[in-house]
Parts: C-alpha cells; sequence; structure tokens
C-alpha cells in the first residue's frame, strides 16, 4: 500500500471474536456485564497493528466504544449504523449484517471478521461488492486466534 491509498477497512464483531463462548477457563466478571473479563486485552494491540481502519460491527453499536476498546486499549472507532430489523428481512439465507457492510464499504476493500459467516455471505459480496473483500469467520468457541490473525495479515499484505 502507498501512501496515498485508502486502507482497507475492517469490520469487527464483537461477540465470538472477542468474547469467545467456548468453555474457558475465563477470569471472573466484576462488571455488569461479566462476558466482558472474556476478552484478551493482548488482541488490542494486534489488532492496531494491522494495517487496516478498523470500524466496530456489532450489535453492541456505541457500547463497543464505551465498554469493549478500553479493555483492548483500542481508540474510539467507527460504528456501523445497522438497518431496523424489517428493512434487513428477505435476504435469501445471507446474514442480516451483509448488505450494511457493503453498503457501508461503498467499494473500498474491507474485512469482516465475525462468527457468523457463511458461504452465501461470501457469495453475495463477490457478486456485489466491485472491491477486494475477505469475509474471515473466527470461531466463537475460541475467539480471535493466532490462525485468524495470520489470515488478516496475508489478506491485507498480498505482496
Amino acid at each position: 500500500m502507498t501512501g496515498s491509498e485508502v486502507p482497507p477497512l475492517l469490520y469487527l464483531d464483537v461477540d465470538g471474536p472477542l468474547i469467545p463462548f467456548g468453555a474457558g477457563p475465563y477470569p471472573p466478571g466484576d462488571d455488569s456485564n461479566p462476558l466482558l473479563a472474556r476478552i484478551d486485552p493482548a488482541l488490542g494491540p494486534r489488532l492496531a497493528a494491522l494495517p487496516c481502519a478498523l470500524v466496530w460491527a456489532t450489535t453492541w453499536m456505541a457500547e463497543a466504544n464505551e465498554c469493549v476498546a478500553p479493555r483492548l486499549g483500542l481508540p474510539k472507532l467507527p460504528v456501523v449504523a445497522w438497518p431496523e430489523p424489517s428493512d434487513a428481512d428477505g435476504w435469501g439465507g445471507i446474514h442480516w449484517k451483509t448488505p450494511a457492510l457493503v453498503a457501508h464499504a461503498a467499494g473500498r476493500p474491507f474485512v469482516w471478521v465475525d462468527d457468523e459467516i457463511t458461504g452465501a455471505d461470501r457469495d453475495w459480496v463477490a457478486a456485489r461488492h466491485p472491491g477486494r473483500a475477505l469475509l474471515h469467520r473466527v470461531d466463537p468457541g475460541r475467539g480471535l486466534g493466532d490462525g485468524d490473525f495470520s489470515v488478516l495479515w496475508a489478506w491485507l499484505r498480498p505482496e
């Protein structure tokens, strides 16, 4: 990427990728949301080091900046505004986030990190998004890990 290029977007989900749902063990939670204790603070510097622009793509919405970003040591990030539920119905087997992310990207290269991505989402994006896109599914039982970061780095630095 040269200095004049706009970096790819990285759309980041919280539940599953950052808050894993596996058996643990996890530290005890002391907040109003005990699941926040499952967030590994070491992920923050790893995410910040990626050559991309991080964007929250989560139902946590602005709460991700209030509750999750500080645990990761991340600054406030942009947040994708989701369509009303009735506007997201009837997309034929794709995740309800998929059309909104393609619209938000507006042709810009992007990575989407989520635990609910399927082949239908990948096909839909390939047919409708003119830029490069990586839809990367994270195992929600273990959350974002070394293998996931290897895939992200390889895609973000293809040369």
